[in-house]
């Protein structure tokens, strides 16, 4: 799912073929603070609460510092919030690629899995770019997760992007 910044344009979902699976990426250009979490079906767009709640705190933290700023410094940032709010999560989490029963050398590192259920990128850069969706959808297809979070705090305001994998 996308969630952007401009509150004239209408909702638009886009999909694709990854790894096997289907993703869908729902675009809106409605401020995360103005959506009622209540109008899509949580069957098709689990985790909804959840997502919200992160979107909600990268804007508090982009609020606070800003953009221009590297990635790690959103990172601590995000992490000293998660802390604050007792949610469950790993940060820099490992996965391993498996091919033909051995484990290939290259790893994937996620900035964030949340609750076990939701993979958070935390980017800094202009744009947000399709490497960087796929790059989300590599870490969904290898830590079996649904739902991944990308946030990009180098704008004038936050952009980010719900993307869920469907099976």
């Amino acid at each position: 799912m996308v969630f952007g910044n401009n509150p004239h344009a209408a909702p638009v979902l886009r999909g694709g073929f990854f790894a096997g699976n289907t993703y869908k990426i729902l675009c809106t250009s409605v401020p995360a603070v103005a959506i009622n979490m209540n109008t899509y079906n949580y069957k098709e767009y689990p985790l909804q609460d959840l997502t919200y709640q992160l979107i909600g705190i990268g804007m508090e933290i982009h609020r606070i510092l800003g953009k221009g700023f590297l990635e790690v410094v959103y990172k601590d940032a995000f992490e000293y919030e998660l802390r604050l709010r007792n949610i469950i999560y790993e940060r820099e989490k490992e996965y391993t690629i498996t091919y033909k029963n051995i484990i290939l050398p290259h790893k994937f590192f996620a900035d964030f899995v949340i609750d076990n259920s939701i993979i958070l990128e935390v980017k800094s850069k202009a744009g947000m770019i399709e490497q960087h969706q796929a790059q989300v959808l590599n870490y969904l297809a290898v830590s079996k997760l649904q739902v991944g979070l990308l946030l990009n705090f180098h704008d004038q305001s936050l952009q980010y992007k719900r993307i869920i994998l469907t099976k």
